[in-house]
């Protein structure tokens, strides 16, 4: 309890993780689904494939979601970083870190001083975003100067 007398949350667990997938299989298939979409050599933050599953503003739940993937699965959860790049396993589990820093170094990602990965080179944010992006940069081609 806290001192206003309300519970606190109770922290994620291996075991509440695959709870929730169990229990919100869709979104946990549309999170999957969107990190199949994660080319090699790119790397998407946990809050952009909440977003493009149809989840904004639920990062964390992407992150249930990887955590509850089987061993050995065929989906690059590697290339799921944190907010700037971080690496975010490196606190709950080192190794799981190091084994997600060498895969990405193997697909050509770079990291800076700190251990974060560069994402002004390397970040992904899905179809969606580049399509905005060539809208915008021809409706400026096309405005008169």
């Amino acid at each position: 309890m806290t001192r206003g007398g309300r519970a606190r949350p109770r922290a994620a667990t291996a075991e509440t993780a695959r709870g929730a997938a169990q229990s919100r299989p869709h979104s946990y298939h549309a999170i999957w689904n969107v990190v199949r979409r994660i080319p090699r050599g790119r790397v998407a933050t946990y809050g952009v494939v909440a977003r493009l599953a149809g989840l904004p503003r639920a990062p964390r739940v992407a992150g249930y979601a990887l955590y509850a993937l089987p061993a050995g699965t065929p989906i690059p959860w590697h290339r799921v970083v944190g907010a700037g790049g971080r690496l975010s396993l490196a606190r709950l589990d080192p190794d799981g870190a190091w084994t997600q820093r060498l895969r990405l170094e193997r697909e050509g990602v770079e990291f800076d001083q700190r251990g974060r990965v560069r994402l002004e080179r390397h970040a992904w944010r899905g179809a969606a975003a580049r399509a905005r992006a060539a809208r915008r940069g021809s409706a400026r081609r096309a405005a008169p100067r």
